[in-house]
């Protein structure tokens, strides 16, 4: 009973974000949308500047704590409707607040005495262990994983709250001001008269953004290959000797 009141709050955001799905209130600023209908969105913005800006950032805080796949598509759409500098202090703004309820929520539901780690936070305990502070800048840097399912696992890895938000602000700010630019270059492309399509990925704009985000994602692999090489595996104390 007092696990599953431990896991009520995880639960609660879990079904919250299964709803917000289903409602489809998301399909209205995926980036066919805006694009489609980007005089309006600009119209409307400029009508109500504060109010706009203030449904942006809730809307990204709920995709966050909720954890519902969603997330990048509202950051490009903040690049695409405010700007590289705006968009990506909202976007922070969302962001940080969505995963701090989040990982409060998930610390709440490990602290109930959960003997079973999720498979990620396995993983990531022996580096977590000896540098925390790195560890965690890195993971945040880095898309080793899913940004919900990094949060979830330094939850159970009873990482420090102070840690926590630091470098969730920080590493996911770095992260923002890339993927920002990608929905900022969009606009630009889109109000130059380009058209939508497969060719706006080789925009300027575009492009060079994506190149950034594209060598994030390979670190990851190279750091594994560099591990590999470096530090071969050993044999372990239960295996038979070598007779030969």
């Amino acid at each position: 009973m007092n696990r599953l009141r431990a896991a009520l709050p995880l639960l609660l955001l879990i079904v919250a974000g299964i709803v917000l799905i289903a409602s489809g209130v998301f399909d209205r600023i995926h980036p066919e949308q805006l694009v489609a209908h980007q005089r309006e969105v600009r119209a409307r913005i400029n009508e109500n500047p504060w109010l706009s800006r203030l449904v942006y950032m809730g809307l990204l805080t709920l995709a966050t704590c909720t954890g519902i796949p969603v997330t990048i598509v509202l950051i490009l759409a903040g690049g695409f409707a405010f700007g590289v500098v705006e968009g990506t202090a909202y976007s922070s703004i969302g962001l940080t607040l969505g995963s701090l309820i989040l990982f409060l929520a998930s610390r709440y539901a490990f602290g109930a005495g959960s003997k079973h780690a999720p498979a990620l936070a396995e993983k990531l305990h022996h580096g977590f262990e000896r540098h925390p502070v790195v560890y965690t800048l890195f993971l945040r840097l880095v898309p080793v994983a899913p940004f919900g399912l990094i949060t979830v696992a330094l939850a159970w890895l009873r990482c420090s709250l102070w840690l926590f938000l630091g470098a969730t602000w920080f590493g996911g700010t770095l992260m923002l001001v890339f993927e920002t630019s990608v929905g900022a270059g969009l606009g630009h492309a889109l109000s130059n008269g380009q058209q939508f399509g497969f060719g706006l990925i080789f925009d300027p704009s575009v492009m060079l953004p994506l190149g950034v985000l594209a060598l994030l994602s390979l670190v990851p692999l190279a750091l594994e290959r560099g591990k590999s090489r470096w530090h071969p595996s050993t044999p372990r104390a239960d295996d038979p000797p070598d007779r030969s």
